[in-house]
């Protein structure tokens, strides 16, 4: 069973062109979850449409306290063996649930992997072509750490990882930093080289491709984040 997690605020401007590229992907086993976050613009309306007309599609209602929460929060409402993160404003390749479920099929021992994306528009033209040419992603741990290339529009993981993921941190930068860091910290992480994401970029985005955050915000973070993984990893673990 797959499990497609959708952390949703005010996304109604693409978030319809988002579920018809993901809803096809599924089989009929499977689920979309959606957490919305207090939207005030049409997104609840256009999701309650999808969730009367499908029985996979399931709405919940965020706690309200951000995008790193509601994520924490939709993940933590899956069901499914592996769990794909989703963002409400791009869009996916008919061909990635397949890939990735091809590619855990042949790597048993890895839980979690980033797939490559092109980024593009708000008319989905081209920007970059290679995500992971642009930002230089590589595996390691203390390369993420220093410098996070795990994006969460690219990313599926095993349930199995939820056991020591969750619940997320909340002073932690950002929910797949922290998603990519506990599977990297046991060598469980895997790249997709393929494009199979049209990585939306506008104007209303909630994250960014490069961080504005002062050098001290961005120290503070990894601090918190290192704590955080000492505490759940190895403190955790010790009990």
């Amino acid at each position: 069973m797959i499990s497609v997690c959708i952390a949703t605020y005010n996304g109604a401007l693409y978030i319809e062109e988002q579920l018809e590229s993901i809803l096809p992907q599924l089989g009929q086993e499977d689920e979309l979850i959606l957490s919305d976050d207090g939207s005030t613009d049409e997104t609840l309306s256009i999701l309650k449409k999808y969730q009367q007309k499908d029985s996979r599609v399931k709405l919940f209602n965020g706690p309200g306290k951000g995008v790193v929460a509601n994520f924490n929060y939709a993940i933590s409402k899956s069901s499914g063996e592996i769990i794909f993160l989703a963002d409400q404003d791009d869009v996916w390749l008919p061909e990635k649930v397949l890939t990735i479920m091809v590619f855990f099929a042949e790597h048993p021992k890895v839980e979690l992997v980033i797939s490559d994306l092109t980024i593009v528009n708000e008319k989905l033209e081209i920007i970059e072509p290679s995500y992971f040419s642009f930002r230089g992603v590589k595996l390691g741990f203390l390369r993420n750490l220093i410098r996070n290339s795990y994006i969460g529009a690219g990313m599926a993981f095993k349930s199995t990882l939820k056991k020591d993921a969750l619940p997320i941190p909340a002073k932690v930068p950002m929910h797949d930093m922290w998603l990519g860091l506990i599977a990297d910290v046991q060598k469980k992480s895997a790249i997709v080289s393929r494009t199979l994401t049209l990585y939306r970029r506008h104007e209303f985005n909630a994250s960014q491709i490069k961080t504005k955050a002062s050098l001290y915000q961005m120290l503070k973070w990894r601090v918190s984040i290192s704590k955080a993984l000492f505490r759940r990893l190895i403190l955790k673990k010790g009990h």
